[in-house]
């Protein structure tokens, strides 16, 4: 194959996946595995990187790696830890879901924090930021992404705008806020940020030499796992939305303004020079799975009619309480009454989650976001196809098939915009 590669990898919370992609696109090896495989505990940094080396290693036998010319890395939002001078660990990481129980901590940062910042709230890496600089001989605080491009680059001081925002990073004005010294943080701990598909620099040359790489190819920076996916379904253009029909419901719109509603928890990432808003509601296929088995659920939708609609207003949810599309710790479930059959249940859970799809999209439009003009589906739940017709009669829109659904070929594309940028391409 004698043409330029970029390969993607993306750390998530059970293993690293990793595929090499051409300038069109096309994905051409993927390869995985598991953390469980290394260890027991997903949070030892030793274990992240023997999984990505993995990962990357199957990936490798499957082309020329002389024609192997750039590496970007995705891996979840949130999480960090701290290092040495030379990148070594020095705390066990604090993950992406890891709350900080430090009161006087939180105070400090809710005194001067603004009101249209990421970095709200108990699991923020912010929070996490400011427990870390506590650790003996810290010399940088980093995102679980920029460690492993760290170990690719020998060079452990860049992070991108996107695992950057959660730490308190200004998006619009592309800096490190002044109130972050305010709330007690010593930012000389936080790592240069760039924008995600810029260039960081070559690989470490004994990393390439142990990789079979060539001495000239380009580390480009990542961005979160939440992004990556949305870059990995080719949606390009402001008005373009990914739904994740996963446990929850997860909607992703591209715009060309940054949207910020901190009640609804939206907030905007910088994405290839525009905007990527979303916001998540409590319902989604854990509310399907706490009533039917998977089996059953594929039994049931095949004798749903999708376009002879059941009439009733679902709103499923498992408890009171609702983020997004509306914001409500008391909102009601709503799952009566119910309908003479099982079929007719499903049908009705489906057609209220297709509702609150609609509703979340609208939500995003009032906020000033452009209406939705088509639509891209992840998750389990987009192979469904009588959900997909339920979906399809609510949103109106074109539903196009996504072009992946790994997170790795959005790391993939930011490696090619890289490779771009140094005139690779």
């Amino acid at each position: 194959m004698s043409t330029p590669l970029a390969i993607g990898i993306d750390l998530g919370t059970s293993g690293a996946r990793a595929v090499v992609m051409t300038p069109g696109f096309e994905i051409v090896a993927q390869g995985a595995a598991k953390l469980a495989d290394f260890g027991a505990n997903p949070r030892d940094p030793k274990i992240w990187w023997q999984a990505v080396e993995v990962a990357l290693k199957a990936v490798l036998v499957q082309v020329d790696r002389t024609w192997v010319h750039a590496i970007a890395v995705d891996a979840t939002s949130g999480t960090l830890l701290p290092v040495d001078g030379q990148g070594v660990p020095l705390a066990e990481p604090l993950m992406y879901d890891d709350k900080v129980g430090d009161e006087a901590l939180l105070a400090r940062i809710a005194a001067v924090i603004p009101a249209e910042s990421a970095a709200h709230g108990t699991t923020s890496g912010l929070a996490k930021a400011l427990v870390f600089q506590s650790v003996p001989g810290v010399a940088k605080i980093l995102h679980q992404a920029d460690w492993i491009a760290g170990r690719l680059a020998g060079h452990f001081g860049t992070t991108d705008e996107n695992n950057a925002l959660k730490t308190g990073y200004d998006p619009i004005d592309r800096h490190w806020p002044d109130w972050l010294a305010a709330a007690g943080l010593r930012t000389a701990l936080l790592p240069r940020v760039v924008a995600p598909g810029a260039p960081i620099e070559t690989i470490e040359p004994a990393m390439a030499k142990a990789l079979g790489l060539s001495e000239e190819v380009e580390i480009i920076a990542g961005t979160t796992d939440g992004c990556a996916s949305f870059l990995a379904t080719g949606a390009d253009r402001p008005g373009d939305g990914v739904t994740a029909l996963g446990s929850t419901l997860t909607l992703k719109l591209l715009c060309d303004r940054p949207i910020f509603a901190p009640e609804f928890g939206i907030y905007s990432h910088r994405l290839n020079g525009m905007w990527l808003a979303g916001g998540a509601s409590n319902s989604g296929g854990k509310v399907l799975s706490h009533f039917f088995s998977a089996d059953e659920i594929v039994r049931l939708s095949a004798a749903i009619d999708p376009d002879v609609s059941t009439g009733l207003d679902f709103y499923p949810l498992l408890e009171p309480g609702e983020r997004f599309p509306v914001l409500d710790p008391a909102w009601p479930p709503r799952l009566t009454p119910p309908p003479a059959d099982d079929a007719g249940f499903l049908q009705a859970m489906l057609e209220g989650i297709s509702t609150i799809e609609k509703l979340g999209y609208d939500r995003l439009a009032e906020l000033g976001a452009p209406p939705l003009q088509s639509m891209r589906s992840l998750g389990g739940g987009a192979s469904n196809p009588a959900w997909t017709a339920i979906r399809q009669n609510r949103l109106g829109v074109p539903f196009l098939p996504a072009h992946s659904q790994e997170a790795a070929a959005g790391a993939a594309r930011l490696a090619l915009i890289g490779l771009e940028a140094v005139g690779d391409l």
